[in-house]
């Protein structure tokens, strides 16, 4: 892919972009490293990016970190996961602050170690005022959990009487996942090359534009993100219309 140094049109950037952090065990292994050390260099992609996507002015970023599935990794490569995750969040805690952003976590986050969930919950307090962009984790994440989960409420409040199934509608469906009140995802970008979603936002990507790169999460920064931005804004987005009707 070519550089573009042109500016961006700031009136069509996304509002939300969704990345599914794929290729840290791949990075580690080319270099003869333990999956463990690309897990560890990841997380200055993942700093990069969340600066990019702050500085660009982007309302809402939603990072693929530990899905469901990773639940079945080896013992060892899921206490490292954890124990980046924790030193992630205290780390980055005063630079949230400084930059206005809000971190929120999407998933089945109580089957988190407790000593992780209570740092989790403390930076999403601490931050909870902040206004300026949505740093959104997708953390013990899976998409057919998530809907299975708002269909488990939906029938909760129809059997309570407080709904009936002619009001369900698409919309109202929406507010009860994880994302309720965020713009869906415009933009979806998976590293590593893998044609696949993974169980990552079933519901929220249906209209999303896709972007799959061949780089290894590692190695992904804000310049390559610019360049997935100007090929964005090239394509013309639909929604299930013809040219003749939008």
């Amino acid at each position: 892919m070519n550089s573009d140094r042109s500016p961006l049109h700031l009136k069509s950037l996304p509002r939300h972009i969704a990345i599914i952090m794929d290729g840290n065990g791949r990075w580690a292994r080319k270099r003869s490293l333990n999956r463990i050390r690309g897990h560890k260099e990841g997380t200055e992609s993942v700093r990069n990016i969340v600066r990019a996507c702050r500085e660009i002015g982007v309302e809402v970023l939603t990072l693929y970190a530990f899905s469901t599935e990773n639940w079945q990794r080896p013992r060892q490569e899921v206490t490292a996961l954890m124990s980046i995750l924790k030193s992630f969040l205290k780390s980055e805690l005063a630079e949230m602050m400084e930059n206005n952003i809000l971190l929120n976590a999407i998933g089945d986050i109580e089957r988190l170690p407790g000593n992780v969930l209570k740092v989790l919950r403390e930076v999403m307090e601490e931050t909870r005022q902040n206004q300026a962009m949505i740093l959104n984790l997708a953390l013990s994440y899976g998409g057919r959990n998530e809907i299975v989960r708002a269909s488990k409420k939906i029938a909760t409040q129809i059997k309570a009487g407080r709904l009936q199934p002619e009001e369900i509608t698409e919309e109202l469906f929406s507010n009860y996942l994880y994302t309720q009140g965020m713009p869906e995802p415009d933009l979806l970008i998976r590293t590593s090359g893998e044609m696949r979603i993974s169980n990552f936002l079933l519901w929220q990507i249906a209209y999303s534009e896709i972007f799959v790169t061949q780089t290894l999460w590692p190695d992904f920064r804000r310049e390559e993100l610019i360049r997935i931005l100007h090929d964005y804004q090239k394509r013309e987005r639909r929604f299930g219309l013809t040219e003749e009707r939008m």
